[in-house]
């Protein structure tokens, strides 16, 4: 995203005092590096930010896959407003954004905003992913 834009969005959230501390991923990826491999039949990327507030909706989801699928996906979080690479890396327009990568790490799915947890269990069981819970 163009500095411009960004500057835009804090701009909005600084008139409507929209600012968050605290919530952080538990595994935070540094930002720039490539993920490298993984056993995980799925890595969900969420490129957004800890001090944004559907951002901030998207961290207890991210936690409830993780739980939920165990190490068959594999989560990473980029905050882009510390780092932008990864937003220019990964094209985003709008934050929250969601790409998900199959096992040779090929992008089959990508969402931008709020994505509810019950539509992502959807999007998982048809790449053959199964709860632990089952």
């Amino acid at each position: 995203m163009k500095k411009k834009h960004w500057g835009i969005v804090l701009l909005v959230l600084a008139v409507f005092g929209v600012t968050y501390e605290g919530l952080r991923p538990e595994k935070p990826a540094p930002a720039g590096e490539p993920l490298g491999p993984s056993s995980a039949k799925v890595t969900f990327i969420e490129l957004g930010s800890v001090n944004c507030i559907p951002c901030r909706a998207m961290q207890p989801v991210m936690r409830a896959l993780e739980q939920k699928y165990g190490d068959q996906i594999r989560i990473v979080f980029y905050d882009v407003w510390e780092d932008d690479r990864p937003a220019r890396e990964y094209r985003i327009r709008v934050i929250p954004t969601q790409v998900f990568l199959d096992e040779a790490g090929r992008e089959f799915h990508r969402h931008e905003g709020f994505y509810p947890l019950d539509q992502i269990v959807s999007l998982l069981a048809g790449r053959g992913l199964v709860p632990l819970d089952r």
